[in-house]
């Protein structure tokens, strides 16, 4: 592998971590003021997906339905503390997520109504927790995106627990504050368990570049300030679909082989127990996982794979089906001894 990093390259990095835009909920403080505000009949939604998507959905279903929907912004383990403390006494009717860990941390503090059968129905069993209490709603790929000019195809990991090895020292970057990135620690601990997870995150603090988000971990990449990083497959389609200016120079490598690095992560939602709305809930999540719901994400700006209602992902996405990911049970996912592990080994 050719030598990458230089001073220049160094200096480079550091402006990336200063500059990059984050990816994900904005800071929910900003949005407990409208809650708090809202009436009675209003759908409180805790929103930790992507605040764009959400208003896409929220625009047609009110459109079609009537009902008034109040969102409150936030990241996925932001929100999903914020449930566990509140309880019974939470104002939100809905919980969505980008990623399953924070779903599983607030269904196991059994604070989930089941979802509707007929909902249920509208989405595969690999992309919902068998418990029912929530379903799947979008999805998202793990891949590899490289710099062909400083990375060859015969060179690419063939699992990402190769980058443990000492042949990586520098070579890659990633972004484990985020909750995309512990959700995939989450699948490698899931399959490979808790003594193989504990050596690889050590790996990955010995060799890695730490980056704030996956966006910055792909400019990092395209900027040929490392070979490689681990993000979601949807912000380089996005980048490529507009001008590609951070990921022009990049390629994509697709693990596959139900490795770890394979993995596919699915966006939860979920009906709180103490709702008052709870049919205008069901209903909001119906159509999460209906037709017109998953259409928005097969055919507007998010590159997210639809789970549900056998609607296509939008060109030029590999088939998910294709993907050959490990079979995870999404409510599976542990986020506390994830944490836990990245703590020890010092990447948090």
């Amino acid at each position: 592998m050719r030598k990458l990093l230089t001073i220049t390259a160094t200096i480079a990095a550091t402006g990336l971590l200063l500059s990059g835009c984050a990816a994900g909920g904005s800071d929910s403080a900003s949005t407990e003021d409208v809650v708090a505000e809202a009436s009675d009949e209003a759908l409180v939604v805790y929103n930790a997906q992507h605040e764009q998507l959400t208003e896409e959905w929220v625009e047609e279903f009110t459109a079609q339905t009537g009902i008034e929907v109040v969102l409150r912004n936030g990241g996925d383990s932001e929100l999903g503390n914020q449930l566990v403390a509140e309880g019974e006494a939470s104002r939100a009717d809905v919980f969505l997520t980008e990623n399953s860990p924070a779903m599983s941390l607030v269904e196991n503090e059994g604070l989930f109504a089941p979802v509707d059968a007929e909902t249920l129905a509208l989405v595969p069993e690999q992309y919902r927790p068998a418990s029912g209490m929530w379903t799947g709603i979008a999805a998202r790929s793990t891949v590899f995106v490289y710099n062909p000019e400083l990375l060859y195809e015969s060179e690419l990991p063939t699992s990402i627990l190769d980058l443990q090895n000492p042949e990586w020292m520098g070579s890659w970057g990633g972004a484990p504050a985020g909750a995309d990135f512990q959700a995939i620690v989450s699948a490698i601990l899931e399959t490979q368990g808790t003594e193989a997870t504990a050596e690889w995150l050590e790996g990955m603090k010995e060799n890695a570049t730490i980056y704030r988000n996956n966006i910055v971990t792909m400019k990092a990449v395209n900027a040929g300030e490392v070979a490689g990083g681990i993000i979601y497959h949807y912000y380089w389609f996005r980048d490529s679909d507009a001008e590609g200016e951070n990921s022009g120079n990049t390629k994509l490598h697709y693990f596959g082989n139900e490795d770890p690095g394979a993995f596919v992560s699915v966006s939860g939602g979920g009906v709180l127990a103490s709702s008052d709305n709870a049919d205008k809930a069901q209903q909001f999540l119906a159509f999460l996982a209906g037709a017109d719901g998953q259409k928005i994400l097969g055919e507007g700006y998010s590159f997210e794979y639809p789970v549900g209602s056998e609607v296509d992902a939008r060109d030029p996405l590999p088939a998910l089906d294709s993907l050959n990911a490990p079979v995870v049970d999404p409510s599976s996912l542990n986020s506390p001894e994830v944490l836990k592990l990245m703590m020890q080994a010092g990447l948090l």
